[in-house]
């Protein structure tokens, strides 16, 4: 299970980088797969607090066994939404003037 877990967690990580990056091409800026990217990432946090809130002090791995509490793998959740809001951040402020002027 963990394996199954870990590999949909880096399908999710691989569709978010995906989403991210084909967001900005010729036909302009697509907020539809912008936000899905954003929703990729968020699925991508949920997933790996699912796995540290099972496997955690279990021994399987050192890393899982760092979040051996419930909010401490919560904090998986909160890392997916700060890297969320600061990559939007980025994209909203640096990214997306120098894209709209380039077109």
């Amino acid at each position: 299970m963990l394996t199954t877990l870990s590999i949909i967690a880096l399908l999710f990580f691989v569709a978010h980088v995906y989403l991210l990056f084909t967001s900005f091409g010729k036909k302009g800026f697509q907020k539809q797969k912008y936000l899905w990217s954003h929703i990729t990432l968020w699925i991508t946090g949920i997933i790996a607090c699912g796995i540290t809130i099972m496997y955690a002090g279990k021994s399987v791995s050192s890393v899982i066994d760092v979040f051996d509490t419930p909010a401490k793998s919560a904090l998986l959740i909160v890392l997916a939404l700060i890297l969320s809001a600061t990559a939007h951040m980025i994209v909203k402020k640096l990214v997306l003037p120098k894209y709209n002027s380039a077109a």
